[in-house]
């Protein structure tokens, strides 16, 4: 019997985040088990007169091709990727991990290279998106692993997830839209500002967003939702984060992450854990070592770090940062293959300072 809670997602998703209008095609694209929530999807975009493409990924799929793959194979973009990234209206992504370090083991510059190799697609469906043309939303479907990352048994995991994506709400369709008016508040307090200082443990850095466009964020790209964004100045951050929460990228584990700027672009990297990966990452391209994205979160029903960024983001209380390309809704310029968030926790003696006045204190916004 399939859960209710994960129906009522599906027509969040489809009803709400995209929007599916009559003859739309719209991309269905998930792991083999989010089957149930895969399926549910499948029948609102049917409901909705869309056209579906489902594509569905098998278990051990990735580590296959990771293992397997020649360098040739490694760069080689599918017609068909390059066909949808071009012209289907909507893309649903559902991640169903069940096995959420399986890529642990993959060399470093194997996984560099395919997001080298792919980084034209994310910069093309990046535009799209920008300019009205293609509408998108990734989601998650509990699974053990995603539960056991977060240190909780799959029942509280599944309970603490659909909670924060506001799927058990009487009226999933416009629980979002009632919750969305406060972000909104605050992405206007902020926006037509000069800059942003944020301070925390380990922490001291700011960063210029004159001409910058602050984006609220209600559940129509992530589910959960819950941050305000924008692209900081590409030469204007200075200083020094710390990133407290543990985060999931690649399959591996990074933790303990510092990085330091000047003028802009990362001058020194370490991280407790996962090291080695990090400075791979920063080394993809030119871009990588430049923020592309300040995002505060704004969602305090996700009240813990879970080692996976789409719901750790998001956190009341936590300013999140990515190394890699912005996103040309918010102003920002720089391009890169990666666009990876890192997330800083405000929440025991931090405090974000919008031209010289307090906007949050200790997590809880003063404005």
């Amino acid at each position: 019997m399939r859960d209710p809670r994960a129906e009522g997602l599906a027509r969040i998703l489809v009803g709400y985040s995209t929007r599916v209008k009559e003859g739309e095609v719209v991309s269905i694209d998930g792991d083999n088990a989010a089957e149930p929530l895969l399926l549910a999807i499948y029948e609102e975009v049917l409901k909705a007169g869309g056209q579906p493409i489902l594509n569905v990924s098998l278990d051990g799929q990735a580590v296959s091709y990771f293992k397997h793959a020649s360098d040739a194979q490694l760069s080689w973009i599918s017609p068909v990727a390059e066909w949808m990234v071009e012209n289907v209206d909507v893309r649903i992504a559902v991640g169903a991990s069940t096995n959420t370090r399986e890529l642990s083991a993959v060399p470093p510059e194997r996984q560099m290279r395919r997001q080298t190799a792919t980084g034209d697609l994310l910069a093309r469906a990046m535009q799209r998106s920008a300019e009205g043309e293609f509408r998108w939303c990734y989601t998650l479907y509990p699974t053990s692993a995603y539960a056991s990352e977060a240190e909780m048994s799959l029942v509280d995991y599944e309970d603490f997830y659909y909670g924060a994506c506001l799927a058990t709400d009487g009226d999933p369709l416009t629980a979002w839209e009632r919750a969305s008016a406060e972000t909104e508040r605050l992405a206007k307090w902020v926006e037509g500002h000069e800059e942003v200082r944020v301070t925390a443990p380990g922490t001291e850095i700011t960063l210029g967003i004159a001409g910058r466009k602050l984006v609220p964020c209600d559940g129509h790209h992530n589910m959960p939702d819950g941050e305000l964004f924008t692209g900081p100045v590409e030469d204007s951050v200075q200083g020094e984060v710390t990133f407290h929460l543990p985060a999931l990228i690649g399959g591996r584990e990074v933790s303990g992450v510092r990085l330091r700027f000047d003028s802009g672009k990362v001058v020194d990297a370490s991280a407790e854990r996962g090291e080695e990966f990090l400075i791979e990452l920063l080394d993809t391209d030119p871009g990588a070592r430049r923020l592309g994205e300040l995002g505060i979160g704004t969602n305090y029903a996700i009240d813990r770090g879970t080692r996976e960024v789409l719901l750790d983001e998001k956190i009341g209380g936590t300013v999140h940062m990515a190394v890699g390309r912005s996103y040309p809704e918010s102003g920002g310029v720089n391009e890169s293959a990666v666009h990876t968030d890192l997330v800083c926790d405000l929440r025991l003696g931090g405090k974000i300072v919008v031209d010289g006045e307090d906007f949050q204190v200790d997590g809880k916004f003063v404005v």
